[in-house]
């Protein structure tokens, strides 16, 4: 069982284990406006009238419901089969959900089993001890409560009036990431974390189990590339999570590192074996295979570097948000079909913008090649709660995702969303920094950007948005080292909010430390619809093309910018400057579209299907 060699349906790719059930599909559904659902025992008995196709949010036509009104407490049902919930030999019954928008509480054969906070956070419920005995089936139960007006939770770009607007899109309600069953060993694994030194010729590792045994688990853990094996080490697991420093010595020699080593051209992957057996008899007490990269992320010299050497990252901001399934996707198939056009499209990157996007999307990236950049959705006030709520969910996005090779860069607030009063608010300042901190020491690996965009209190990189939609006023703004400079120190900025704030991010960009990079602009609507949204409109192919590659070419020229990001994928509602319309057609051949991004006239071979398949 080789991680890197999945189908990549697996929803949690860097922790899989062969025999799970997928639960998605068709179960019983109700809305719950006036909130009587608790009092009324809906979860023994409720008046589930109607059904939905999970994951698929209710306002999404894929879900078969399609309502975009107001509905803030919405209640789900299915039967599970007993034989899918195996407990013979003291097994473990698990009940995984990728992601429910905002507040879960969930009951099986009527017990109330978790509760949890969080819309893009997966979390898992051990149901054994509940299930009623004798019986073929098992109810399963879930109520999401998701307040359409609140600006304290994270909620990136979910529209809180009834109608969407500018660049605001349907609300997201419910269950939206896939839910599954798996049976597992009384003692198993629950967390893997796996951090790459590749100058230290190593991979520290830390790996968690639910318990301890009565007699202490021994834990082998192996490296693997192909049919090499790279390193083995055995421990014996006195706590719950065990630390591994798996020493690789292929790495010392420069050719074998080469040939190792992760990133967008080569995105070679190294197969991690798990294995936890009873210290005593040898006994396999649980078995999961995982994987990682072997490269390096960092920043210095004005440059963004991978594997110590500058790479200039061409990339693109992807809502995430498709037209038949809103921010829920169809499945491994459309996952990877988005990250194979990213690729032919020219980009070596990705941002997924005010969202945590599905885990198999970060596989395809992983094995495919695509640098991206780890965001979240944003809470648009600032409070005690607003700061509790997203603290936890961002702690918990870093330690699901921090494992995945493709992932470069971390971006924990954007364009001061919930951090309105920044530039002159301590309080607000300080969440900025503190929660940059917390990233750092949850994963010291990547540069971590503090606030895109503008007004930055401590970023490793100096992500400016420049909206100006001409060739020439890009140029103008970022042509020379000087303009860059002046524009970086301004009170106003290109986009009328100063770009730094604190002292220590100027520390940085002086001591060129902090590259430079346009990290979004474009937004160019090709669409004669007056009611369509972008920064500037075109109602000509001929006239986008001139535009939009007078814009890349801009950037290109500017000295000290270092890599960019457009605005961008694909259409998303109303707001229609995307390189593709909302149904995946490219607004020019692909072809085009790769010669604008890269600077080159280099043709791309595609898969079939590459240019639209992913909306299947």
């Amino acid at each position: 069982m080789k991680a890197t060699e999945q189908d990549g349906s697996y929803p949690r790719p860097l922790q899989v284990r062969p025999d799970w059930v997928n639960l998605d599909g068709s179960w019983d559904f109700a809305y719950d406006d006036a909130a009587r659902g608790l009092a009324g025992h809906w979860y023994q008995d409720g008046p589930f009238d109607r059904k939905i196709e999970v994951p698929y949010p209710p306002e999404s036509p894929a879900s078969g419901i399609g309502d975009t009104g107001f509905h803030p407490v919405v209640w789900y049902r299915r039967t599970v089969a007993d034989e899918v919930l195996a407990r013979d030999g003291g097994r473990r019954a698990l009940i995984h959900f990728g992601a429910v928008d905002f507040v879960a509480d969930v009951w099986v054969d009527g017990h109330h089993v978790t509760h949890h906070v969080g819309g893009q956070t997966p979390f898992t419920v051990d149901v054994t001890d509940v299930l009623q005995a004798g019986t073929d089936e098992h109810v399963l139960v879930v109520r999401a409560e998701d307040d359409p007006f609140s600006l304290e939770a994270p909620r990136g770009k979910q529209d809180w009036r009834e109608k969407t607007h500018g660049i605001w899109y349907e609300r997201t309600t419910g269950i939206w990431q896939t839910v599954w069953a798996e049976s597992v060993p009384a003692t198993h694994v629950t967390e893997v974390y796996w951090r790459p030194d590749v100058a230290g010729c190593a991979v520290h590792g830390e790996v968690t189990l639910n318990r301890l045994p009565a007699a202490n688990a021994r834990i082998d853990v192996t490296v693997s590339f192909g049919g090499e094996v790279l390193a083995e080490q055995s421990t014996v697991a006195r706590l719950t999570t065990t630390a591994f420093d798996l020493k690789i010595p292929a790495l010392v020699n420069g050719q074998d590192r080469a040939r190792l080593q992760w990133s967008p051209e080569h995105p070679n992957l190294v197969d991690i074996g798990v294995v936890v057996r009873d210290r005593d008899s040898g006994a396999v007490l649980d078995e999961v295979a995982s994987y990682t990269g072997l490269r390096s992320v960092s920043v210095g010299g004005g440059a963004f570097k991978l594997n110590d050497a500058p790479i200039y990252t061409r990339s693109v901001l992807n809502q995430g948000y498709r037209p038949q399934t809103h921010n829920a996707s169809t499945g491994t198939a459309q996952l990877r079909g988005e990250v194979e056009l990213l690729l032919a499209m020219g980009f070596n990157s990705v941002r997924n913008h005010q969202k945590a996007e599905d885990p198999r999307f970060l596989f395809w990236a992983d094995k495919l090649g695509l640098m991206v950049w780890g965001e979240t959705a944003a809470a648009y006030s600032f409070s005690n709660t607003a700061v509790e709520l997203l603290t936890r969910e961002w702690t918990d996005l870093v330690r699901r995702d921090r494992s995945h090779p493709s992932v470069v860069v971390w971006v924990p607030f954007n364009e001061s969303w919930g951090v309105q009063d920044i530039a002159a608010d301590a309080a607000q300042q300080n969440f900025a920094k503190g929660l940059t901190a917390l990233t750092r020491a949850l994963d010291p690996t990547r540069p971590v950007i503090s606030n895109d965009g503008w007004e930055h209190v401590d970023s490793d990189i100096m992500g400016i948005h420049d909206y100006t939609t001409t060739g020439p006023g890009l140029a103008r703004n970022w042509g020379t080292a000087e303009a860059a400079d002046a524009l970086v120190r301004s009170e106003l900025g290109v986009q009328g909010r100063k770009p730094v704030v604190d002292p220590l991010a100027l520390v940085k960009w002086d001591a060129g430390v902090a590259p430079l990079m346009m990290t979004e602009f474009g937004g160019i609507s090709l669409s004669a619809n007056p009611d369509d949204w972008g920064y500037a409109s075109v109602t000509s192919p001929a006239e986008y093309r001139t535009i939009v590659g007078e814009l890349f070419d801009a950037l290109r020229a500017a000295p000290t910018v270092v890599g960019f990001c457009y605005t961008q994928f694909m259409d998303t509602g109303q707001e229609t400057n995307g390189l593709l319309y909302s149904d995946g057609t490219p607004k020019l051949p692909v072809e085009t579209i790769r010669a604008i991004v890269t600077g080159t006239t280099d043709d791309v071979k595609l898969e079939t299907g590459a240019t639209n398949g992913w909306q299947d």
